[in-house]
């Protein structure tokens, strides 16, 4: 392994490419550094530690954003705003017919879809941004301590009065951020290796992972049985083993596919036959990826959000308590929402992507058929019968994945950013983006006849 990776250094092309991506990848981390001007630098922060609802809101929406949403930086959005508007246009893309026309004129339409996707995030900055400083607003009451907002900017110690023209330039801060990230991945996609904008988010990923290990070791006793606080040095081992096999099972997941066997025409020309070859159609057992927990998370943390907002407004912590322990993670009607929202976007994400009329007619205009079915109408529901066998597969193992992280912090007792790690989307786009990545760096190198890092 190490002689591998010293070839890949010694290619000057892929070196200066990692290198780049790299440096990229360290001026996205440096952005979460920098706090908004209307923020106290000394706390630029909420407490996300604390039990308040928005805490655990803030909390789970940096788990699913990838980013640090509890820190009022400059990049606090992330890139999910991009993200967000990519599946607008994916998704339109399928019932609208205009944006239907422009993926099929190849080239020139997609970049016109990317030209609107980036006006249509610089949109949904604006209004993430001053949702996100309206709430951080309802959360910088000094409790005694070091307010949230610098008094320099308020009359007094009272968040209200801080002037629209502050919370202006707040929003447009941030949308410029999320902007510059948005060029920050095309750079990388051009310039770099891998997909930029992939790369980002599993960034933001793992940039949390330090801090829940430090966590998680500090409040170790390193005793065996441990005590009347802290994990014990058995829990740790059991919770190494849990991170090794979740790992396994979603590389195997992942690279899973239903290989559907094909055979191909004979065409005889002159005195040679051509085609009459056996191959296989691949069809991935997680066709969706991880949109489905992305489109249940999102729609899960909606009425929280919702809620949290309206029971400041409207002064009743009641209620606000009340929902907030509903839709908590450890709560048993979350989790059976979450299963249930897995399965309904698996098929709806499916069904959007993958068209098996489509790629029936491919096979029939390319002289490929499916033994024992006749190739068209017969071809196409063969393909679709398979596609809903398969799916129903992949989203129980979604479904799996993205509850794990409840049944170990629940079971074990285990603080959820700790836990956080162990499945979720998090663990989806690291190890999916990590594929593509060693996928690139391999193609470099059979281009010059080296041996890949994933070959023996």
């Amino acid at each position: 392994m190490w002689e591998k990776l010293r070839v890949v250094f010694t290619i000057p092309e892929l070196r200066q490419k990692i290198l780049l991506t790299l440096l990229f990848l360290a001026i996205y981390r440096v952005g979460f550094h920098v706090p908004l001007p209307i923020f106290n630098q000394a706390r630029a922060s909420v407490d996300d530690t604390s039990d308040s609802p928005f805490a655990g809101l803030i909390n789970q929406v940096s788990v699913f954003a990838a980013s640090d949403l509890s820190q009022a930086t400059i990049f606090g959005l992330g890139i999910m705003p991009y993200i967000s508007a990519s599946i607008i246009f994916q998704l339109l893309g399928t019932v609208w017919k205009p944006l239907e026309d422009l993926r099929k004129e190849g080239e020139t339409g997609r970049k016109k879809i990317n030209e609107y996707t980036r006006y249509a995030t610089v949109v949904l900055c604006f209004i993430q941004s001053f949702f996100y400083v309206k709430l951080y607003l309802m959360a910088a009451i000094p409790d005694g301590g070091t307010p949230l907002i610098d008094p320099s900017f308020l009359t007094g110690n009272n968040p209200a009065t801080l002037s629209i023209g502050w919370q202006l330039v707040a929003v447009v801060t941030m949308t410029c951020g999320t902007v510059f990230l948005m060029w920050l991945g095309e750079q990388i996609d051009e310039f770099g290796i891998g997909n930029g904008i992939s790369l980002l988010i599993m960034a933001g990923i793992l940039a949390r992972m330090p801090g829940a290990l430090i966590q998680l070791f500090s409040d170790t006793t390193w005793e065996l049985g441990g005590g009347s606080s802290g994990y014990s040095i058995e829990t740790v081992i059991v919770l190494a083993f849990l991170f090794v096999a979740v790992i396994v099972g979603v590389v195997f997941i992942t690279l899973g596919q239903r290989r559907i066997p094909t055979q191909s025409a004979k065409h005889v020309r002159g005195r040679r036959v051509y085609g009459g070859g056996k191959q296989y159609l691949p069809l991935r057992l997680n066709q969706s990826g991880v949109m489905p927990i992305i489109f249940a998370s999102s729609l899960l943390m909606l009425p929280t959000m919702l809620i949290t907002g309206l029971g400041r407004l409207f002064s009743s912590p009641q209620t606000t308590s009340f929902i907030h322990s509903w839709f908590s993670h450890t709560s048993l009607a979350y989790n059976f929402l979450y299963i249930v929202l897995i399965y309904f976007f698996c098929y709806f994400w499916t069904a959007i992507t993958f068209n098996p009329k489509e790629m029936a007619d491919n096979l029939k205009d390319y002289g490929t058929f499916i033994p024992g079915y006749r190739p068209g109408k017969r071809t196409a529901d063969y393909l679709e019968k398979v596609m809903v066998r398969i799916t129903y597969v992949g989203a129980a193992f979604l479904a799996v994945i993205a509850i794990v992280p409840t049944v170990i912090a629940a079971s074990m007792n285990i603080d959820y950013a700790i836990a956080g790690f162990y499945g979720g989307t998090g663990l989806l786009i690291a190890v999916s983006v990590a594929f593509d990545l060693v996928q690139k760096i391999d193609n470099h190198l059979l281009m010059r006849n080296y041996r890949g890092l994933i070959e023996s």
